[in-house]
């Protein structure tokens, strides 16, 4: 048995099964394509789901890949424990139909022990216990001695999620050696302890079962096998866990370099030093599949993920952001694999960095109120901290509730955890209720798409005509299909064998305009397009009867098409300039073109300054103005990424692609449609650059006509500033200019009458003076000042004096205040100004607070004035020693 490293024994399996008729494809996107179920892949077969299930044709019918998964039910236990990790690869080959069992067994066995090399005596099958079948072909066709086949039960040998495709599944194990056992006698595959790995399971699916719990024989079964890439490479290097691995330890060995924490030191660093090493393998892939940091989903994990390791850093010493650093060894362990993480690591860096910097900003404060409510907790002799303590403690500092947990356990407590849920769920249908009704119209629910998706895709013309003429072959209406439609009927589905209308994807929305019969006309109001290639055309019956069968003409309405392809088309340019003014890290992460506007988010880590904005403003009109060739043209996806072709953040492509080439200055992988020159586009004008979402920057914009309008708006909002200054257009700058001036310096003077009116009552202030024990309290009221020109009296007063105490009172604004200040002498005697002001603030019906040289309150009680200098008195003979 050889020791192989990691990565090559990720090759040796891909390119086995190459040699098995298979084709290779590179691993998915960690972010699930068109299934919801899931929010991030966790198994090999995850994103072969649709094959499988038939809903589209694999590439072909053997296939083999090595796919990245993130699994996070167990993330409270890694680090913990050395067998945990969310981030892991599994190896599978698969057949659709094609090959079964003999072929899969047989392969199986070939590659561990002619491979791999693994020692027979060593290796143990097991089968499901009513699957004579598969003994018969490992025993009699395999070879595999009967003596090393277990029957196992359902529970352990049979993949069944409810109803559906399903079947018994083989596993191998590998014997790691009595040393390694539980010492029971009874110790055998299957057994808890480390003796026995099972390493590879091969799914025979042969059944689909039914409602009523019947298994059915597959005409066509599959084969779904999966191997765990860090599980095979333990056996391999002949070491204990993951974290042992040769590229996991290069990156924990890193992590120590800069942490000073050496592992096996001890326990409690090792965990700290398993759980960064895991979550930095995790959060770096998620990032490179286009994962965005937010709080909810599949990025309220990378969130969660990154600022639990900066917290396990934070245990080893390390105050500062460092998981950014470690990327660069994660991403040269797996650069060959992975090539597209070194294309994108300035920018995984960046948001990790950026993450880090914003955790330090407010963990300190979230420690310090944690720390208060333990303290509060363990003088009270309670065990359970609040949910909705814990909630705020995620709302504000942001943090997650694991890193709550986790500090709570380390002091044997815990959180009302059904209370935080409660409380996060009110604040789910708050943001709900906020975004208003969003539900999907009832031609858009999943039930009909099903239905759509049984239709032929249409042929689609529109990148060359906007009218052709073509044949209705259904109508679609309420959830169903039906074989007439009316004006009765309001917003009816129309397929069609042919159409121009482009369908909404790719960021660009759907077309509109007309669809003609001899007995109907409709109106097109919006048309989307299905993953599985059918164009909906929604619409409105005008007039007359429709029927399916009827010959039809279609016509997309040309003005619209020609501003939206104008905006699509600006997109280009844009995201070419971004790149060219702020770096190659620059990312699509959305973009939106319709006949108005064009908006584009993408990956930056600041607002652009004033100058950037103009500069990228600048490059994109120089293209349009330059009258640059537009050219569409259907490639090989290797030609076009041999050209340079960028892609979408994220996106899988086909194996045949539209390239969309502006000159030599812009290439892009894009469906949608475009000018035919850059010079259609007229003019493109940004007209705002936001926060899209943490690490992501957004960009809207206009063109065309549209252009010509906003500085028509423009211009008669200056006109009309001019017109009231009583200006000229020209002169209105130095005319506001000249106001502000003016107004600055009758506000001056309306500040120093007031100092002068309040300073008037100064006498009266200081002759109606107390002393309280050798601290003079002075108290005053005044109508019409405001706080700033209050403080500045009591300032005075301190000045003046010596060990005084000051409670101020005004009416401004409609509001009463109160205003309390101390010199160091009086708080040296016991004066709290803080504790003084929540004595006395609920007698003019308000509330406050602050600290023992200054404090104050707002309320709406002028009538408690009096009352509130009494009490401030009765409070001060108290706090004064």
């Amino acid at each position: 048995m050889k020791k192989l490293g990691l990565n090559e024994i990720r090759e040796k399996y891909l390119s086995f099964f190459e040699s098995k008729g298979h084709l290779r494809l590179p691993s998915f996107s960690l972010v699930p394509e068109n299934d919801k179920s899931l929010l991030l892949i966790n198994a090999g077969m995850a994103p072969l789901k649709p094959y499988f299930k038939g809903e589209l044709e694999p590439p072909r019918k053997r296939v083999t890949t090595c796919q990245k998964c993130i699994r996070t039910p167990d993330i409270e236990r890694v680090g913990k424990t050395a067998r945990h990790g969310t981030y892991f690869e599994m190896l599978g080959n698969f057949s659709f139909g094609d090959y079964f069992k003999h072929e899969a067994t047989a392969w199986a066995w070939e590659f561990v022990t002619k491979v791999l090399e693994l020692p027979e005596d060593k290796l143990w099958i097991t089968i499901y216990e009513e699957d004579d079948e598969a003994k018969e072909i490992w025993t009699k066709e395999v070879g595999v001695p009967e003596d090393r086949i277990v029957r196992m039960g359902k529970e352990d040998n049979f993949w069944e999620i409810g109803q559906g495709p399903c079947g018994p599944c083989s596993e191998l194990y590998f014997d790691r050696g009595e040393e390694h056992g539980c010492g029971s006698p009874d110790c055998r595959v299957g057994c808890e302890c480390d003796r026995f790995v099972e390493f590879w399971n091969l799914v025979f699916t042969q059944f689909d079962k039914d409602e009523n719990g019947n298994y059915n024989r597959l005409a066509h079964p599959n084969i779904d096998t999966g191997m765990g890439l860090e599980r095979i490479a333990c056996i391999m290097q002949g070491v204990n866990n993951l974290f042992e691995v040769d590229t996991v330890r290069n990156i924990m060995l890193k992590i120590s370099e800069i942490t000073g924490a050496k592992y096996g030191d001890n326990e409690k660093n090792d965990v700290s030093l398993r759980v960064i090493t895991d979550h930095i393998r995790s959060t770096t892939f998620m990032i490179g599949d286009g994962v965005q940091i937010s709080n909810e989903g599949r990025g309220y994990v990378l969130r969660r993920l990154l600022r639990h390791a900066a917290r396990h850093g934070k245990l080893l010493g390390v105050n500062e952001p460092f998981l950014y650093k470690v990327c660069d060894t994660v991403i040269e362990e797996n650069k060959n694999a992975y090539p597209e993480l070194v294309e994108k690591a300035a920018y995984i860096k960046k948001v990790i960095e950026l993450e880090e910097i914003r955790f330090n900003e407010t963990i300190n404060d979230g420690l310090t109120i944690l720390a208060g409510y333990i303290e509060e907790l363990q003088k009270n002799d309670e065990v359970q901290l609040s949910g909705e303590k814990a909630f705020k403690l995620y709302d504000t500092f942001g943090f997650p509730l694991d890193l709550t947990l986790e500090i709570l356990e380390e002091k044997a407590l815990n959180v009302n955890v059904e209370e935080y849920e409660e409380c996060m769920k009110k604040q789910r249908e708050m943001a709900r209720s906020g975004r208003g009704d969003m539900d999907e119209a009832g031609w858009e629910k999943d039930e009909f798409k099903k239905k759509v998706s049984d239709f032929e895709k249409p042929e689609f013309v529109g990148y060359e005509s906007l009218d052709c003429e073509s044949v209705v072959k259904a109508i679609g209406y309420d959830g169903d299909f039906q074989d007439m439609a009316s004006s009765d009927n309001a917003n009816v589905i129309i397929l069609l064998n042919k159409t121009p209308f482009y369908g909404e994807g790719g960021g660009q929305v759907g077309d509109k305009g007309q669809i003609k019969t001899e007995g109907a006309t409709l109106k097109v109001t919006d048309t989307k397009k299905l993953a599985t290639g059918q164009i909906m055309h929604i619409c409105t019956v005008e007039s007359g009867v429709v029927s399916v069968g009827d010959k039809a003409v279609c016509s997309v309405c040309e003005k619209r098409r020609s501003a939206i392809a104008r905006n699509h088309s600006a997109t280009h340019l844009l995201q070419k300039a971004l790149k060219t003014v702020l770096g190659d890290h620059v990312q699509q992460a959305g973009s939106y073109v319709d006949a108005e506007r064009l908006r584009f988010d993408f990956s930056h880590f600041e607002a652009l300054s004033t100058e950037q904005i103009k500069e990228v403003e600048k490059i994109v009109n120089e293209k349009v103005f330059e009258a640059l060739d537009v050219t569409c043209k259907n490639m090989p996806i290797d030609e076009a990424r041999a050209l340079g072709a960028m892609a979408l953040f994220g996106e899988k492509y086909g194996d045949v692609v539209r390239v969309v080439k502006m000159g030599d200055y812009s290439i892009e992988l894009c469906g949608g449609t475009h000018v035919s020159n850059t010079s259609n586009i007229g003019m493109i004008k940004i007209v705002s650059e936001t926060s899209a979402a943490a690490g992501v920057r957004r960009i809207e914009a206009i063109t065309g006509l549209n252009v010509l309008d906003a500085y028509n708006e423009k211009e008669n909002l200056i006109n009309s500033a001019a017109s009231l200054l009583k200006s000229n257009p020209a002169d209105v700058l130095s005319k506001i200019s000249a106001l502000q001036e003016e107004l600055k310096g009758a506000r001056k003077e309306i500040e120093e009458m007031k100092s002068k009116l309040a300073s008037g009552g100064m006498d009266d202030i200081k002759k109606n003076a107390i002393e309280i024990n050798g601290v003079k309290v002075l108290t005053g009221s005044f109508k019409g000042a405001d706080v700033n020109t209050v403080r500045k009296m009591n300032d005075s007063l301190k000045d003046e004096f010596k060990s005084v105490v000051c409670v101020m009172a005004t009416e401004f604004g409609g509001k009463v205040m109160l205003i309390t200040a101390a010199d160091k002498d009086a708080t040296s005697k016991g004066v709290h100004c803080g504790l003084l002001i929540k004595e006395i603030a609920g007698l003019i019906g308000g509330s406050g607070g602050g600290k023992p040289e200054s404090a104050q309150a707002g309320g709406s009680d002028a009538s408690g004035i009096g009352a509130a200098f009494e009490k401030a008195v009765e409070v001060l003979k108290g706090q004064i020693k």
